[in-house]
């Protein structure tokens, strides 16, 4: 190793924002889960892409491996270093500027490093929507949601982080500069570069500033809890909604009777407003520009018809935005729940909306038959096939205990029900260091092996978040 190195990244930072002291680094070496700790040479906070570039020029040169960070709220590890102490860490937060809003081209344009409640509300005050919203918003950054294409409540309507994206700047393995923020929404030259990075976890380049989308702010909005007995009913509901009030649809959630449970077993002021906490409870919202008498009318119809066809047996419509903003703290307060209860297994997974049923319903099978006792907390995205299919001990079981026996033969269950379905074994989370081995099967030897030769075109040394997402 370069013994000049520290002091190569102290003249690119002017002496200021390196961390190498043990305490001081700490906090960027454990995952939001606690599920993963490792160890940094250092941890480096640059101020402008400039800065990134240069740091990533030093390390090429001396074969260093980087581990980009943003907020570090991600789920599967795909922001904390390894054990051998050998890695830096690149964490983005110093770079939280927003360079322009565009009013006529409706876009924003900011650096990796901008929380994304921040930038929901810079959009806000000038009338915009930004639409992405997600339950860490007060801390994960726009970086890490492009790095891993993040979803939350509201790709129902406008897409993942992705479909948000019109234009990246980043930094490559070789420490050269792309600047891709253009802003537009048409540009047929080729190979779509944005669209190969968005999604890569910080393995292919390091994201440093995008060109992102807005929208007008609604005028209404309209948010009711409705009751379903099966999740038969509860898809039946959601293609009477998307029927009914097409692109007015913002967000179908989906919570199951123990998920509330649990919610309400730690957070007790966040009971469910439905009568007998029903098998299901699902979140729906509208949103428009027309009036909020027409919104609330089309609400009202619909749910009239979805009593007359037996699919819901209760509801309850938000009075106002505080009732409204209620209920949606319930939807985000349930990982949180998870969270005060122990280390559950974790399934972020996608099902086509005509498997569902079939899928829930055999995999609870397996679960409950092959681990009696096992609490199924399950929960999600339900307008996009988005379920968070998580698995807890029984009551009274040491959460460490079983996950240490249960997790491997668990995942693989769960997985096997999910290919058996057609679907994804990662749906909002990504990849990470945590579903790396089962990357190959799901994805198949063709695209496992395409990635793998896009990995090593792009970054041949290997020094771009290593062993997360593809092993080189």
């Amino acid at each position: 190793m370069n013994p000049n190195l520290i002091a190569e990244f102290e003249a690119i930072l002017n002496g200021k924002y390196i961390l190498t002291d043990e305490e001081a680094k700490a906090p960027y070496l454990t995952d939001w889960r606690k599920r993963y700790t490792g160890k940094a040479l250092a941890v480096l906070l640059p101020a402008n892409t400039s800065e990134v570039a240069a740091i990533v020029k030093v390390c090429a040169a001396s074969n260093i491996a980087i581990i980009p960070q943003g907020g570090h709220t991600g789920f599967c590890g795909g922001a904390t270093p390894d054990s051998s102490g050998k890695q830096i860490i690149i964490n983005l937060k110093r770079m939280n500027q927003v360079r322009e809003l565009d009013v006529a081209n409706q876009t924003i344009s900011l650096e990796a490093g901008c929380i994304l409640q921040s930038i929901q509300e810079k959009a806000a005050e000038q009338g915009f929507l930004f639409p992405l919203s997600l339950g860490a918003e007060g801390s994960c950054m726009i970086g890490g949601n492009l790095a891993t294409n993040a979803g939350g409540t509201n790709v129902l309507r406008y897409g993942n982080t992705r479909d948000l994206c019109l234009g990246l700047e980043l930094v490559t393995a070789q420490g050269e500069i792309w600047n891709g923020m253009k802003g537009l929404r048409k540009d047929n030259t080729g190979y779509d570069l944005r669209d190969l990075f968005i999604g890569s976890e910080g393995t292919l380049g390091i994201i440093t500033a995008a060109v992102m989308k807005l929208y007008p702010l609604p005028i209404s909005q309209w948010t009711t809890l409705v009751a379903t007995q099966d999740i038969g009913s509860t898809i039946s509901l959601l293609n009477l909604f998307q029927k009914r009030a097409t692109s007015l649809l913002t967000g179908f959630e989906m919570m199951t009777k123990e998920s509330l449970a649990l919610n309400q077993k730690h957070f007790p002021h966040m009971a469910n407003p439905l009568k007998g906490n029903p098998p299901y409870t699902i979140l729906i919202e509208l949103s428009d520009h027309e009036s909020e008498a027409h919104v609330k009318l089309l609400l009202e119809t619909i749910l009239e018809e979805a009593f007359d066809a037996r699919l819901i047996s209760d509801a309850v419509i938000a009075s106002n935005l505080s009732q409204a903003n209620s209920f949606w703290h319930m939807r985000e307060h349930i990982t949180l729940a998870q969270a005060e209860e122990g280390a559950n297994l974790k399934h972020d997974i996608t099902i086509p909306l005509s498997a569902l049923d079939s899928f829930i319903t055999e995999t609870d099978r397996l679960i409950q038959t092959q681990y009696p006792g096992a609490r199924i907390i399950n929960f999600g995205h339900l307008g996009d096939g988005n379920l968070h299919y998580n698995i807890a001990p029984p009551p009274g079981i040491d959460f460490k205990a079983f996950n240490l026996v249960n997790e491997k033969p668990i995942h693989e269950l769960v997985y096997k029900e999910v290919e058996r379905c057609k679907g994804s074994i990662s749906a909002e989370h990504g990849v990470g260091q945590l579903k790396l081995e089962g990357l190959r099967a799901h994805k198949g030897e063709v695209a496992h092996d395409l990635m793998k030769a896009i990995k090593k075109a792009l970054d041949p040394q290997n020094i771009l978040n290593p062993h997360k997402v593809i092993s080189i």
